[in-house]
């Protein structure tokens, strides 16, 4: 089955969108977790939490039914990929807690989603991957659709204050640092060529890059606050470590058939979810920004999947 599966140019998306549904769940776990233990212990709950089912689902690929994986070659390329997409990581997540504590939360989150934008510069700059026409078209569509979106709360996104904020530049940071992390893992599944499937590719990245995370990030914050808040929290550190590791997964594969930019621009569709998911608990309408900034994001959804009938 896997083998039949590799050659499916269009296995990217359902691989996205399965991302960016547990990606939702686990912001959900981790804004909570934020707040009783801090963000960088948040931070290493999505990682140290979320390792045991990386490894459980890299035993399934080389011991399950009918599995056919080999051990790839990680020459030093794949591992500086690896390693940089990590590190950025961290910092990108940190940043992106840190921002939800802030008061300008809107903008913070807004400024957060300029990534799809700087994925799109950096894969040019770092991988020499060119956006097509329509992709380029679509990304600029769906964060516009993003910008109406913040539009309505608060009256943030009309400050002139607001964008100079200590928020704000958090935001700006955790794009950057989600941009450049998406772009070494993508660097690193091309360095090992297309010989290994992008499920076992993806599996073996996800499980370096939480591994060096678990260990750089866990020693730190067991010095700095110790490792018993996340441990008494366990409940919510299982969920957002799962979730965390799930999305990671379908992520890393997703890098590894279709180039970044196109992913997470569909990815984008996080931002619906978590937005439709929220009205329907405060159970509150949308306003007329909100319905032409979610109708913009769902057209250029469509637009970066249009090529796959082509």
């Amino acid at each position: 089955m896997f083998d039949s599966l590799a050659s499916a140019a269009w296995l990217w998306v359902p691989c996205t969108l399965f991302a960016a549904a547990a990606q939702t769940v686990r912001n959900a776990a981790q804004r909570t977790l934020t707040d009783e233990v801090g963000a960088l212990s948040a931070t290493l709950v999505r990682f140290l939490f979320g390792l045991p089912l990386t490894v459980a689902w890299v035993a399934f690929l080389y011991w399950g039914p009918g599995s056919t994986a080999w051990l790839p070659d990680f020459n030093l390329p794949y591992l500086g990929w690896i390693g940089m997409g990590a590190f950025f990581q961290i910092f990108a997540t940190a940043a992106l807690l840190r921002a939800m504590q802030e008061r300008n939360f809107a903008v913070a989150v807004t400024l957060s989603k300029t990534e799809v934008l700087q994925v799109g510069l950096f894969s040019v700059v770092l991988l020499h991957e060119l956006p097509t026409g329509m992709a380029v078209l679509a990304m600029v569509v769906a964060t516009l659709g993003v910008l109406l979106l913040g539009l309505p709360r608060q009256g943030q996104l009309l400050s002139w204050r607001a964008w100079c904020s200590k928020s704000a530049m958090y935001g700006l940071l955790a794009g950057a640092g989600f941009a450049i992390s998406t772009i070494g893992f993508r660097g690193g599944s091309l360095a090992l060529g297309d010989a290994v499937a992008p499920w076992v590719a993806g599996a073996w990245g996800v499980l370096i890059a939480q591994t060096l995370q678990s260990i750089g990030l866990g020693g730190w914050v067991a010095w700095r606050t110790g490792l018993g808040p996340i441990f008494r929290a366990w409940r919510t550190s299982l969920l957002a470590g799962n979730m965390g590791a799930a999305a990671s997964l379908a992520w890393f594969t997703a890098y590894a058939m279709h180039n970044v930019a196109d992913v997470r621009t569909l990815g984008m569709i996080e931002v619906v979810f978590s937005y439709l998911v929220s009205r329907r608990v405060l159970r509150e309408n949308l306003s007329r920004p909100e319905q032409i900034g979610i109708a913009l994001m769902l057209v250029g959804l469509v637009l970066i999947c249009l090529p796959l009938g082509a």
